[in-house]
């Protein structure tokens, strides 16, 4: 809490305005929303700024480019939640990559046994830690919301989920939240809506992959889990809203209940 104060009696940077027009441009999701929104999203994006400390691996160098056009999507998903920035207060370091990066797994299968294998990962949030990206893919976000892929928001939407303990596809959701008296009535009334378009995500990806069905629009990777799939949900809720509310319109509802609750 202290550290927290003492950030606080730090003013955010200004964000020149030629650098903030050429990242709206770039990135036109941003953009696509209330004039208001998009102030708001320039003032928190500062804070970001002020706030977290970007670190370049492997010989990568942070530019303004870099740090604004992360810090701009990463507030994204905090734009309207009560609390703002206090989501990602469990972290400070963001480690930049030029690319994708070959990362070390281990698992355990129901055996008991352990299994180690490798895995190429664009984007990487750990619990109480760094958030990892890749720079080559944080770039192509700027053309690939048409298919809902955004990695800096899937990263992002992960330390949201994380905010009520183990990642599970339900972050801490408001008190009353869908109308339930309890915390485990709103969690229920969540997974309620979540667990089913999972379930028939997962299933219309195994269609297409095995018997040649029409692939899904999401990006495959949210079959992994509950949390993954909450992630790349995320990211097609806010960068392609028309698509998404086309093919998951229950969930849409709710993210925006979410997301965008009504002011008391």
């Amino acid at each position: 809490m202290l550290i927290k104060w003492l950030r606080g009696l730090r003013a955010a940077p200004s964000i020149p305005d030629a650098a903030w027009q050429a990242t709206l441009a770039r990135y036109p999701f941003l953009a696509d929303r209330p004039a208001e929104d998009v102030l708001r999203l320039r003032s928190l994006a500062a804070e970001f700024l002020r706030d977290k400390e970007f670190h370049g691996a492997h010989g990568f160098t942070i530019t303004d480019e870099v740090a604004l056009a992360v810090a701009a999507q990463a507030v994204l998903p905090v734009l309207h939640l009560r609390g703002g920035l206090d989501w990602y207060d469990d972290f400070v370091g963001i480690v930049m990559h030029s690319s994708e990066v070959v990362a070390r797994r281990t698992a355990v299968d129901d055996s008991g046994v352990v299994h180690e294998y490798e895995e190429i990962v664009a984007g990487e949030a750990m619990d109480r830690g760094p958030v990892m990206l890749s720079w080559q893919d944080v770039l192509a976000s700027s053309i690939t919301s048409g298919d809902g892929y955004n990695v800096v928001i899937h990263e992002f939407a992960h330390k949201i989920d994380m905010r009520s303990g183990v990642p599970d596809g339900c972050p801490a959701l408001p008190p009353g939240f869908a109308g339930r008296t309890t915390a485990r009535e709103s969690r229920a009334a969540w997974l309620d809506v979540l667990q089913p378009a999972f379930e028939n995500f997962r299933e219309q990806t195994i269609v297409a992959e095995r018997f040649g069905g029409e692939p899904p629009w999401l990006d495959p990777y949210g079959t992994e889990s509950l949390s993954e799939f909450f992630a790349v949900a995320c990211e097609a809720y806010f960068v392609n809203r028309a698509n998404f509310e086309r093919d998951f319109p229950q969930l849409l509802r709710m993210f925006d209940a979410f997301f965008r609750p009504t002011p008391a």
